[in-house]
């Protein structure tokens, strides 16, 4: 199991809920199933309006999930991801800060959820 703390300007506190390790659902069902109002617009990893920051808590070493096309090439136009990056990503195993809740599969790893709850903004500019 993993913990998932969701923290935002938008919520009264952080919210930690429960997901269970290789749950093919996405990190925005969880929000949703959990009433996180993270920004969504798509749903299919097209438009970035559900930016989020993810930060993997503990002493376990990250892993990298998978990013989608359509999350590349959305991080990507948003600033997010630069070809190094995406090198980087894909050769060693090394996860993005930046992510979308959309396309996030959750692991088997504590992580904090950071969002500003401004579709498509991300949390470092709400600070």
């Amino acid at each position: 199991m993993a913990n998932v703390t969701f923290s935002s300007p938008i919520l009264d506190k952080d919210v930690t809920v429960y997901a269970v390790a290789g749950d093919t659902k996405t990190l925005l069902a969880l929000a949703k199933k959990n009433d996180i109002p993270i920004p969504c617009q798509c749903q299919d990893g097209e438009c970035g309006s559900c930016l989020i920051k993810v930060t993997v808590l503990g002493d376990n070493p990250p892993l990298a999930g998978h990013l989608t096309d359509k999350e590349k090439l959305t991080l990507s136009v948003n600033g997010k991801l630069s070809k190094s990056l995406i090198e980087k990503i894909e050769t060693k195993d090394s996860p993005p800060s930046y992510r979308l809740a959309c396309q996030y599969i959750v692991r088997d790893e504590d992580i904090l959820v950071e969002f500003s709850g401004e579709a498509g903004v991300e949390i470092d500019l709400r600070r």
